[in-house]
């Protein structure tokens, strides 16, 4: 569902631009909301929430998934935990919806899915590992990685319920706000993947922008 925003750029308390294949990670306050805006179109955002008390409770798609009765994400939508307590609401997105079930890209994968000599390319897993081992203040570990969402990505259902990777329905400047319903950590890996369409074989950056309401 498209549904645009009143806040102003000018007015934000932050404004973080994130580089193509580079990881972001901070913490977003309850009643806080931030928006990632994607700024040249069909880039792809696997990001990661957490709550910022305890991160063993974190971003869940199967409570998220069932408790909406829907696979993707739009304006509307509840961010649930593994506990299945509410985390963000999605406020406001332009780009129409976004995916729950594609999972991000790892050396694994990109073997598996493409070729042996894609193995050693830069991946979204490799992001969110180096984030975590730099900002041990955040208490998240390698086991703490699990499903994400992958904002602006387009993953659609076969009609055999398979899954394919196709071209991105953002373009720029396209955004999605999330206001947080707790203190939660976001860590975000800004996807360097060259192998799929997700972001037109040619990554770039997207700008993560918070309010204090």
């Amino acid at each position: 569902m498209i549904k645009h925003s009143s806040r102003l750029p000018e007015q934000a308390l932050s404004r973080t631009t994130i580089g193509a294949g580079d990881y972001y990670i901070g913490i977003v306050k309850a009643g806080q909301t931030m928006r990632l805006l994607d700024l040249e179109g069909n880039q792809a955002a696997d990001t990661l929430f957490f709550s910022a008390a305890n991160p063993v409770e974190r971003y869940s798609a199967t409570d998220t998934i069932r408790e909406q009765g829907n696979v993707y994400l739009t304006a509307g939508s509840v961010i649930r935990s593994n506990e299945n307590n509410p985390m963000l609401e999605i406020v406001a997105d332009t780009c129409g919806r976004h995916d729950t079930l594609g999972g991000a890209c790892a050396s694994e994968s990109n073997t598996v899915r493409y070729d042996l000599e894609k193995r050693c390319m830069h991946s979204c897993r490799d992001s969110w590992m180096l984030a975590v081992a730099e900002n041990p203040q955040y208490g998240i570990s390698k086991r703490d990685i699990t499903h994400n969402i992958n904002f602006f990505m387009n993953v659609p259902v076969t009609a055999e319920g398979g899954l394919t990777f196709e071209d991105g329905i953002s373009g720029a400047g396209k955004y999605v706000e999330l206001t947080a319903l707790t203190d939660v950590v976001i860590l975000i890996s800004n996807c360097p993947q060259l192998n799929n369409p997700c972001n037109g074989y040619n990554p770039t950056p997207v700008e993560l922008l918070v309010w204090s309401e």
